[in-house]
Parts: structure tokens; sequence; C-alpha cells
């Protein structure tokens, strides 16, 4: 049994994107921040939800994986054009099944120690073994995998049983907690004993997080300095659920930095405020098919994707904002840019999707609800409460949607806490709209194939033999060499309408008073830069 946290897309930011909109973070020169670069500021910025615990080996959540990226340094970094600079390591090299990294030298904690390799070594094999529980093993370790370290060279070497053609990529994104942080788990969901640039100096669970930049912190992504320009000295998180609230602290000078996902966007675009994007997950529709669920059979699930009108509640989810989806990969930059997508959805047809629950055994009654075996056709749509009204009204066209082929629908909007529990096989659930946010293909597998809960993140127990063939095949190709292969494997997914990606959302994060970039669907810390008047 492991725990089963969802990827931080589920509620409408993607896990793991690339920013586009407003370049480098000095792009277009002081005048467009409104002064020049200045130091000794602080930098205030807004996410939607509290964190929970800031371990980063334990939780895949969205807010948690922002401010643990002030805290926690990786291996490497993944710039914009997807090449890899250097992070906490200076040299690697990598195949499908093993990895070699060699430490930067002069590297240190938050509390002065120095950071050593079998240190880094011991939170790779922390997340490989399945005792521990967590949420990053199939993600970016895989289970079972062996990690050797030499403190004398500084390096780590990490062998894979299981083939992975992103291996470097994910290996090297795991963010690095000290040793004494892998003595005392308890103070690491505390945010101490970090690798990053920041130090957690107060913490106010459900309100704000006060950050502290290190002195002592030199080494930073690729080639950056520690003595540049307007780098900030504080960072405040503040908790702000309402996304108008943070539109109108942002308009005021009161954040720096806040994403809009709704309409509130519509302001701040209108004045022209510095913003970088992402692309990212938004309406993917999920059946959970485990063993007496009606969506189980194929022709119940394809039939309900038909009666649907998947552009109309796209249009809803994302207040008109948004594209169709590609694919199950939303994050820049992708390796595979293939469209799984395009021709693979149901079409939109309501005889049809009637006449096929028809063939599926599924017979009105009087009440006009279907019955079969006298089991009456009732279904529970769960959707992330935490994107708003966008999504209730969406969940509300799907529920009229299905009410008018004959099944019975209740709605119910879930939290983080409640998305956890869907994903963990501890609640109930016919159909859910919870978008994950990946940026490379092995990273859909546990979601889609193999153990399901309690075992697993295998959450809607999906059973796709020609998908799992086809991943375990490209596999075994380094890189983008199996794209075409990781293509046909999504593609599988689709035409089983095992899972129906329809829409995407474009989530500006806008700047007032600073600048910045994304990586990996949040601000880069080293990337800030604030300006004065």
């Amino acid at each position: 049994m492991r725990s089963a946290r969802i990827a931080a897309a589920v509620v409408g930011a993607a896990a793991l994107g690339l920013a586009g909109c407003g370049g480098a973070p000095d792009a277009g020169g002081p005048a467009a921040s409104g002064g020049s670069l200045a130091d000794g500021k602080s930098f205030t910025m807004a996410v939607p939800s509290d964190p929970g615990t800031l371990d980063p080996a334990m939780t895949v959540m969205a807010t948690a994986i922002q401010v643990d990226r002030f805290l926690y340094d990786p291996l490497i970094r993944v710039a914009r054009d997807g090449g890899v600079t250097a992070g906490l390591a200076e040299k690697w090299e990598a195949d499908t099944t093993t990895a070699r990294f060699t430490l930067r030298p002069g590297l240190t904690c938050a509390d002065g120690a120095p950071l050593t390799a079998r240190d880094v070594a011991a939170n790779i094999a922390f997340v490989a073994d399945p005792k521990n529980r967590s949420p990053l093993a199939g993600l970016y370790v895989n289970p079972g995998a062996t990690v050797k370290a030499d403190n004398e060279t500084r390096e780590i070497t990490v062998t894979s049983k299981i083939p992975d053609a992103f291996l470097l990529r994910n290996i090297g994104m795991v963010p690095i907690v000290c040793g004494k942080g892998m003595d005392d788990r308890d103070s690491l969901a505390k945010g101490q004993h970090g690798t990053g640039m920041f130090t957690l100096t107060e913490a106010v669970p459900g309100d704000h997080y006060t950050l502290t930049r290190r002195e002592d912190y030199t080494w930073g992504p690729g080639t950056w300095q520690a003595d540049q320009k307007g780098l900030p000295d504080k960072v405040h998180i503040r908790v702000i659920a309402n996304e108008t609230t943070a539109a109108n602290l942002l308009l005021s000078g009161e954040l720096n930095a806040a994403s809009l996902g709704g309409p509130d966007q519509q302001r701040l675009l209108g004045r022209g405020q510095f913003h970088a994007d992402v692309t990212s997950a938004r309406g993917e529709m999920w059946f959970n098919q485990a063993p007496g669920r009606p969506a189980r059979d194929e022709p119940v699930r394809r039939a309900l994707a038909k009666a649907a009108d998947l552009g109309d509640i796209g249009k809803v989810l994302t207040a008109g904002t948004g594209k169709p989806s590609r694919g199950l990969l939303t994050v820049d930059p992708k390796p595979c840019k293939g469209d799984a997508v395009s021709g693979n959805l149901p079409a939109h047809d309501v005889r049809a999707a009637k006449s096929a629950i028809d063939k599926a055994g599924w017979k009105e009654n009087a009440d006009k609800i279907r019955v079969k075996n006298g089991k009456r056709l009732t279904l529970t749509l769960v959707y992330p409460s935490q994107i708003g009204q966008p999504a209730a009204s969406a969940a509300e066209l799907v529920q009229k949607a299905w009410q008018d082929v004959g099944a019975d629908v209740t709605i119910k909007g879930v939290d983080n806490t409640g998305i956890n529990q869907v994903v963990a096989g501890n609640a109930s659930w016919d159909a859910a709209v919870l978008p994950l946010g990946l940026g490379l293909p092995p990273q859909l597998r546990p979601f889609v194939s193999g153990p399901k809960p309690p075992d697993g993140t295998n959450f809607a127990h999906i059973e796709n033999d020609a998908y799992a063939k086809l991943a375990d095949e490209a596999s075994r190709m380094p890189g983008g060499k199996g794209c075409p292969t990781w293509s046909r494997a999504e593609e599988a997914l689709i035409t089983s309408v095992d899972v129906v990606p329809f829409v995407d959302a474009v989530v500006p994060t806008f700047g007032a008073g600073a600048r910045f970039e994304l990586s990996h669907g949040s601000i880069t810390p080293s990337s800030v830069r604030m300006y004065g008047g």
C-alpha cells in the first residue's frame, strides 16, 4: 500500500510545466516593469490553498511543489528549449537503465552542513523503496531502483530495474533534502533541512509562509550568479483562495504574483500587465472501471462520452479561454509533440448514445431511468471545487447530458483532500473530471496501468493491454526516439474511452513590481527579479 496523491494539475495548474509569455525575467527592460532592478525587497505571491506537508518526497500537490521549489533543489534543471543545465550536479550521463551524477563541489545545507553524495543517494533510495509510500515512486523513480554513492568523487549512480526512456530527467528532478532531514521526516513536513535558495522562517498554515534567502547559496541553475541585482531578500507566500481577491491585491500592489485561471484574468490582460503563461490540463474525464461499476463496460463509457457536448463543456470549464487537448501531456518543453486526441474522441451524438446504452442492456423504466438486472444506472460525477464556478457549471452540463440519456446523476465538488481520497481508492465515484499535469510520457503509466489502490495510483482501475504493451516498448527507447510509440499508447487509452482529454487551459501568472519565469508549472525562484519605482 502506498500513498496516492495526484499530480498538481488535478486542480487546474500543471504540475510540470514551462512558461512562455514575457521571456527572461528582465526582458523588456525596467520600463516594462515600472522601474529599475532593486535589491532588499520582498516578493509576495498568492497560492490558492494551503500546501499541507512540505516533505518533497511525500507530496505532488501544486501548492506544496511551489513552496518546495524555494526550499529544495534538484540535481539538474530543464531549460526552456528542453536542454539540461546544472542544478546540484555539475556532470551527468544516462541511458534507459542507469544514470550517473557528479555533485558540484562546496554544496551546503540550510544549516551550513555539507551536502554529500550519500545524502543525495538516500533521497532517491527513499522514493524507490515501496514501504515508504512516496507518491514520487513511479513518477520520478521506479520502485526497486538501486542507488550507489561515493562521497570522495561526489558521484551518485542510479540503476532502474524498469527501463525508463527519460531516466535522466526523472531522477534529476527529484527534490533533494539534506541528511538531517532524511533522519527526521517530521522536520521536512515543516520545510526544514533544505538545499535550495531559501529557508522557511515562519509558517502559519492556511494563511502565510515566510522564506528568507540564504546568503551562502551560490550555485543556482546553470551559470546563475548569486550577486545579481534584483533578487528578493524574502518571499511571502499568502494563501488566497479567491481569485478576485488575488486580482485586486495585484492591482493594489499588495501582491507581486498570482495565477488567475478564471475570468478575473481579463481585467489584468486588458491593462497590459506582465504575465508568464503555462498550458494546463483542465478537462480530462475518467471513468471508474472497478468491478461492479457501470463504466467498467466500454459501451457505457463510450455512450456517456457521446452524450456530452465536450466542446461546449470545455468552453464553460475554461471560461472560453481554453484550447482543444492534443494529448495527456501538457507541459512544455514536451519531448513528444504529437497529437493523440484529434479524431479519436467519441463524436457528440445523443441519439447514438441512447442506442449504445440500449444495446449494452440498460433499459428505461417508468421513471425514464435506465435499469439493468434490477440495478439503476446511478452515477456520481466528481470535479475539483478549487477551480470554482466554471468547474461547477461544467459539471452541471455533464449531469444534464447524462440525465437526458437515462442516468441518475449526482455531482460532487471535491477539494484537495477529496481528490486524494478518490486517487487512494477511499471515495465512491463513477466519473471524474480530474486532469493530470504531466510532462513526460512515463509519468502517465502509474495512473493508467499497474497496481490499483491501495497498492498503486491506477485509480480508475484501467486494464488496457494495448497501452501497457506500447508503453513498455517505448520505455526501452531513449529520449524522444520512442515518441511515436508513446503517442500510439495514448491513442489506445483514448480510443477505448479509458480517459477523455478534451480541453486545456492557458493559465497566466501575473506579476506586479516583479518579473519571473515559470518552470514545472510554477515560479522559478532563481528567476525572480524585483523592481522599484
